[in-house]
């Protein structure tokens, strides 16, 4: 038998013109199954479903001297069914054929975790995700003046709100606090304690709680410190609150607006230019901001992934006929969540009190739409043209082909081509994948697979 370069294959078949197996090798790996049965048998007897596969590779070995790869299920005397890729070489003087296979149940195995490993990543994203959305929206919320601050040079990195009207800015311009020093926003009379304290902070965690004055009426504040360790640096929670008063909490809503607060759609208004006037929770976890305040005259445009056609037909819509309903459109939060909507909306008012109310409703969860089953209905409709011009039996198993096509067909495209995630998918093993792929003449599908996997 001919001497094979290159890693040791696992099986290796001498074969003669007619595919008839003269001499079979196993890797010691594979010692223990004794493949003296296979000789005299043709290949296709001992693959599991692939004859017609048999046959294309030794018509292509004829034609170009060596056959592409191809993954076949090879049957073993002891009963053992593997997925291996074989190709097959033209022997010299026409002496026969050499098929070379490999075994690709590690590489399966390797696949499938692989795949789990990033659908396990991809959780994990998501779940960090939604814990930092929780985190600046308690954060936003607590009636209490929030910063933090870095270690290094105590300038501000994050701050909410009640922070934000503390040290005198509009929550409007509450960015520009962000990079600025936080003694620089105290009084001159303040700032010692205040590094004292800081100091404490840094070198055993927490300290006391000490008086600070702001504001242009100089209210006292009760400011308590602690450290929070980072990935980039260090960094110091500030938690300032009002001595002698309470926060000032927001407004009590009366029934109608309590009710439109808590419903689990978003709920917003605008005025015709689009800026924002009133929003509910919802709105808020949609868009990803932590206050109420923080939305007030900012434009919707501001979260539509296309901000100038949406808003712009929406408005239009809506003043030209008083109402648009189930508008789709892609709303992008402010941590770059992406969330497919639909917005149903009416106007109400007159002139310079005129207001556009929205239902924004997240349908990213909601089934795909009907018309990807079209070919399928399709299939389906022509069969019934025979229906009373075909036995029913016919007529069930023509049914079940088509179906079965259609859903092979789809999960190979979720499965972006890989067929042990499509096996998975339709809960079948990759062997009986493989035989309804050539039943239903999908090899066209496999091929570009096989090679996309050669090519990696």
């Amino acid at each position: 038998m001919a001497e094979f370069h290159g890693p040791r294959p696992d099986v290796t078949l001498l074969l003669d013109m007619d595919g008839v197996i003269r001499e079979a090798t196993l890797s010691p790996n594979m010692s223990a199954e004794n493949v003296d049965i296979w000789l005299g048998r043709p290949w296709s007897e001992i693959v599991d479903d692939a004859s017609e596969k048999i046959e294309r590779i030794m018509q292509d070995t004829k034609r170009t001297g060596i056959s592409a790869f191809r993954q076949i299920t090879q049957r073993f005397p002891s009963g053992l069914e593997l997925p291996m890729e074989f190709t097959t070489v033209l022997l010299g003087g026409r002496a026969g054929m050499l098929a070379i296979g490999k075994n690709l149940q590690a590489v399966a195995e390797l696949q499938a975790r692989l795949i789990s490993a990033q659908q396990t990543i991809e959780r994990d994203y998501w779940k960090l995700r939604e814990i930092e959305t929780r985190y600046r929206l308690v954060i936003e919320d607590s009636n209490e003046a929030v910063l933090l601050t870095k270690v290094s040079d105590l300038r501000i990195v994050e701050a909410n709100r009640t922070a934000a009207a503390a040290l005198g800015v509009s929550s409007r311009r509450r960015d520009n606090l962000v990079g600025r020093e936080f003694l620089q926003e105290i009084p001159q009379k303040d700032r010692e304690p205040v590094e004292l304290m800081l100091r404490r902070v840094r070198d055993q965690g927490k300290a006391p709680g000490i008086v600070i004055h702001l504001g242009h009426d100089t209210a006292p504040w009760m400011l308590r410190g602690s450290l929070m360790t980072s990935e980039t640096a260090p960094m110091f929670l500030l938690q300032m609150a009002p001595i002698g008063k309470a926060a000032l909490p927001g407004p009590v809503p009366d029934d109608p607006e309590a009710l439109i607060d808590n419903l689990p759609d978003a709920v917003i208004s605008i005025d015709g230019t689009g800026a924002i006037k009133r929003a509910n929770r919802a709105f808020l976890e949609l868009v990803e901001v932590g206050s109420k305040e923080a939305l007030i005259d900012e434009k919707l445009s501001r979260w539509l992934t296309r901000p100038g056609a949406d808003l712009s037909v929406l408005i239009s819509n809506v003043e030209r006929h008083g109402a648009v309903r189930l508008l789709s459109t892609t709303i992008q939060g402010e941590l770059g969540t992406e969330t497919e909507v639909e917005i149903s909306a009416a106007a109400h008012g007159l002139d310079g009190q005129r207001r556009i109310g929205l239902v924004l409703r997240n349908i990213a969860r909601r089934l795909s739409p009907a018309a990807e089953h079209d070919n399928l209905r399709v299939a389906l409709a022509g069969l019934n043209e025979s229906v009373g011009k075909t036995p029913l039996r016919d007529l069930v198993r023509s049914t079940v082909e088509v179906v079965e096509q259609h859903y092979v067909r789809a999960a190979l495209e979720l499965a972006n081509g890989n067929r042990t995630s499509a096996a998975e998918i339709l809960g079948l093993s990759r062997q009986s994948l493989y035989a309804k792929l050539d039943r239903y003449n999908l090899s066209q599908l496999e091929e570009s697979d096989e090679e996309t996997e050669k090519g990696r």
